[in-house]
């Protein structure tokens, strides 16, 4: 197995700029060609219900010029499954959504909705996209996974990073050791382990090192140290973290 740890930039608040303002600028796909250039492995997307951020056209543009893959990120609908199923991108992941919420808040509940989950993903994993399941660290919620047929959990990092930033070391080192047995966890029960959510230059390294996680899902903290870097060094200033934290 190839040990790199894979990069995946998500790209939605480059269009979260852009609507601020209206007109076209500035440009996710031209932020996703920079990622690719810069190290990234992946492009991740989020269209939301609301559309706060990445547009239908959009995922039509990155689509249509993307070499690499794209993971679209979305809600458990019928309408974000039907448009997963026109564009059939190379992954999908489910996380939960609500429109009062400034940016997805925890892990999706599978171990409650697993039969409906189930049914869900089935057709998006029979159209030949990888079907990944955001979730908290949590063994009910893991096990869920692995029952309902997602070949990928993505453990939602939140409360780690956190932790770290409220210089809560003890709740940090106790959410970085849920991580630790989880992903353990996550790859014994046959599924591929990712992470994201709040990961800075900081944060990184612990979860990085972590031999089960095979790719790591960033976007916020990039995009906003974009400004004081430029987008393509932010970015190959975290690959360089990763891949330190790898070896």
């Amino acid at each position: 197995m190839n040990d790199r740890l894979r990069l995946g930039v998500n790209i939605d608040h480059v269009a979260t700029v852009r609507n601020a303002r209206g007109g076209d600028l500035p440009d996710p796909v031209r932020a996703a060609r920079l990622a690719e250039e810069a190290g990234a492995d992946g492009i991740t997307a989020h269209l939301r219900e609301d559309r706060r951020h990445i547009s239908d056209a959009d995922i039509e543009a990155l689509m249509d010029a993307l070499s690499l893959p794209l993971n679209l990120e979305m809600a458990a609908t019928d309408e974000m499954k039907a448009i997963a199923l026109r564009h059939r991108p190379h992954a999908v992941c489910i996380v939960p959504e609500r429109r009062e919420e400034r940016t997805t808040e925890g892990g999706l509940e599978v171990a409650r909705d697993e039969n409906r989950l189930a049914h869900f993903i089935g057709p998006l994993a029979e159209a030949g996209s990888r079907v990944s399941i955001f979730i908290a660290a949590d063994r009910p919620q893991i096990e869920a996974a692995a029952r309902i047929g997602a070949a990928v959990v993505e453990l939602h990092t939140g409360a780690y990073c956190d932790a770290h930033a409220d210089g809560r070391i003890a709740d940090r080192d106790a959410e970085l050791a849920r991580l630790t047995d989880m992903a353990a966890l996550a790859q014994d029960l046959g599924l591929e382990v990712h992470a994201g959510h709040g990961l800075t230059y900081d944060t990184v390294p612990p979860v990085a090192a972590l031999p089960q996680v095979r790719e790591l899902n960033i976007g916020h903290f990039l995009i906003g140290e974009a400004i004081f870097r430029g987008l393509a060094p932010a970015i190959a200033e975290m690959r360089r973290v990763m891949d330190a934290a790898r070896t």
